[in-house]
């Protein structure tokens, strides 16, 4: 890591913080490449100079007293200078992506889940996510990747895979999903004599009209919640791979079209694996996420006692303290301008290596497919919508990286052997690639 005096000379220039007007000092070396304030810790691009700084006529201060240095991850270092005259900068030599904030909005600041954000770009997008996310946290509490997976899914056209143990309240999210959104609901309890035609439906003999009518099924709906989905054989499983694909059923050569937008959530208990069958490796690929929904925090569980406590009952609660905020058709068309959120070339080629690495890696026996690739493009594309960007930045790929890739890999028989878990073999693989400068 270079170094950078922290005292003027010929070769070095002088530029304000754009977000605190402290007055920062680096060599001339340092032009267009990124460096941290060490007052306000933003981080930007360092601009041209119009002219060099003059050297200080002042005697250098002691050692004892000499200001900290801040360094960023390129090495630049500035000086703890006070700022005596505030000048605008010259423009800066770097070229954002097209319709990227400037370097003033590019400042980080933390978005949803802990990314750090870089503009609001896409502010209609940002704000329709944050009224779901507000309404769905009036009544149920906690549980912030389920949300969030969830969400990216919907407006990414996927669907997701919950694995927990009962009483999560996966039943109540849905349920205050769909009222959020004002779409239609509906659950499946998957047993082991849960037929096909259970769930997609059936023709049935009209005797009036001495005809077979199709009956639909519970999969008609537009958020269907698939409860203990492994409970069911394979050949009910079947039935739901062109329903989770193509969005519709074909009954007696007769396809009928599903209602848009369609959300699978199914749901498997990671503990019991009596009287259950595993998924085919077809339909665990068609799911986006699998997502892990842990135990609440002490905190979550004692605000779910309290909002319980009067025992009022659920549907009450449902009509009269959680509102419609959008409508399917506002989903579709937001999920259509998402996109239109750009994905710079670069970023293609670190989700292509990710994907593939999976495949050569020792650990794993099975890697992941191409449709993972696509799911993560998606995933964040959306992502950098709900952050009210119009650009993909490696943060949103790097944050749903593992609920992506968890259920589409397996390890090999050494590795369970030597108890290697799947997303600590995933983590490792991730931070072995390269991330790239967009």
């Amino acid at each position: 890591m270079s170094s950078f005096p922290a005292t003027g000379s010929s070769t070095s220039i002088e530029f304000p913080c754009t977000q605190c007007g402290r007055r920062l000092q680096v060599t001339r070396d340092a032009i267009g490449r990124k460096a941290q304030c060490p007052e306000c810790e933003s981080v930007q691009t360092v601009p041209e100079a119009s002219q060099p700084t003059p050297p200080p006529a002042v005697t250098p201060p002691a050692p004892s007293s000499t200001p900290t240095l801040s360094a960023s991850d390129d090495g630049i270092a500035f000086s703890d200078q006070p700022i005596t005259q505030s000048a605008p900068a010259a423009p800066s030599s770097y070229s954002p992506p097209a319709n990227a904030p400037t370097s003033r909005q590019a400042d980080a600041s933390t978005g949803i889940s802990g990314v750090k954000q870089y503009g609001t770009v896409n502010s209609q997008t940002r704000a329709l996510f944050e009224r779901i996310r507000n309404e769905i946290h009036k009544l149920f509490v906690g549980q912030d990747e389920l949300v969030l997976g969830t969400l990216v899914a919907l407006f990414s056209g996927g669907h997701v895979l919950i694995e927990s143990v009962p009483g999560l309240g996966k039943t109540l999210f849905v349920r205050t999903l769909g009222r959020v959104l004002g779409c239609e609901f509906g659950r499946i309890q998957f047993t082991a004599d849960l037929m096909p035609s259970d769930i997609t439906g059936a023709p049935i003999f009209n005797v009036k009209t001495q005809e077979f009518e199709f009956r639909p099924g519970p999969v008609f709906t537009q958020l269907l919640l698939a409860d203990e989905i492994n409970r069911a054989p394979a050949k009910t499983h079947a039935a739901l791979l062109e329903t989770m694909q193509e969005y519709r059923v074909t009954i007696d050569g007769t396809s009928h079209e599903l209602e848009r937008p369609f959300l699978v959530m199914a749901t498997q208990n990671p503990i019991e694996s009596e009287g259950t069958y595993n998924l085919p490796e077809a339909q665990l690929d068609r799911f986006m996420f699998k997502l892990v929904a842990d135990y609440p925090g002490e905190r979550e569980e004692a605000d779910i006692l309290r909002m319980h406590s009067q025992q009022t009952d659920i549907n009450k609660r449902l009509e009269q303290e959680v509102e419609t905020v959008t409508s399917p058709s506002e989903i579709l068309n937001t999920a259509q301008t998402n996109a239109n959120v750009r994905v710079d070339d670069k970023l293609v080629d670190y989700i292509n290596k990710v994907v593939r690495l999976t495949r050569s890696a020792p650990q794993l026996h099975m890697g992941a497919s191409p449709r993972a690739g696509l799911a993560l493009m998606r995933g964040a594309r959306t992502l950098a919508a709900f952050a009210g960007r119009d650009y993909a930045v490696p943060d949103d790929v790097v944050e749903i990286a593992l609920s992506t890739l968890r259920h589409r890999v397996s390890l090999t028989a050494e590795a369970e052997v030597e108890g290697h878990l799947v997303d600590d073999v995933l983590t490792q693989l991730i931070r072995s690639v390269e991330v790239p400068r967009i």
